[in-house]
């Protein structure tokens, strides 16, 4: 089997993103089933953020999980087609992918912006210094 340690936090942040489309999907068709809401009442996204507050925070992070991880996700399909590694890269990608899962945790329940805000910006510079020390491995080869 092939197999290298840079996939294991790359299938870990898909779980992720699959696990916050579940989460998402229950709230949703619980306020939907509650507020009894139709569901050709939500058929554009702007109709669906005015009649689906409380299953907003979940809803937002699911989006969230295609944009900063994108970058995370190019990165290690990059050092996989190069055939690059090293135990900092490891630890970077378990980093970051660490900091999302309570970015996503912090988000779907208490939503404290100023918390999340504070695991965004650390796994902005954990993803950062993955890119650097890609980079320098690149450029050193």
């Amino acid at each position: 089997m092939y197999f290298k340690p840079l996939l294991l936090p790359l299938l870990a942040q898909v779980a992720l993103t699959f696990t916050v489309m579940t989460v998402m999907y229950r709230k949703r068709v619980a306020e939907m089933r509650s507020k009894q809401i139709h569901p050709q009442q939500i058929r554009t996204r702007s109709r669906s953020k005015d009649l689906l507050v409380d299953s907003a925070p979940a809803s937002d992070n699911y989006s969230n999980l295609f944009e900063l991880p994108v970058l995370f996700y190019i990165a290690i399909l990059l050092t996989l087609i190069l055939m690059v590694q090293d135990s900092i890269l490891v630890i970077l990608a378990w980093t970051f992918v660490a900091t999302r899962c309570v970015h996503s945790l912090i988000h779907v329940t208490y939503n404290k912006v100023m918390h999340r805000f504070a695991v965004f910006i650390f796994s902005s510079f954990v993803l950062l210094a993955f890119w650097v020390r890609l980079g320098w491995i690149i450029f050193q080869a």
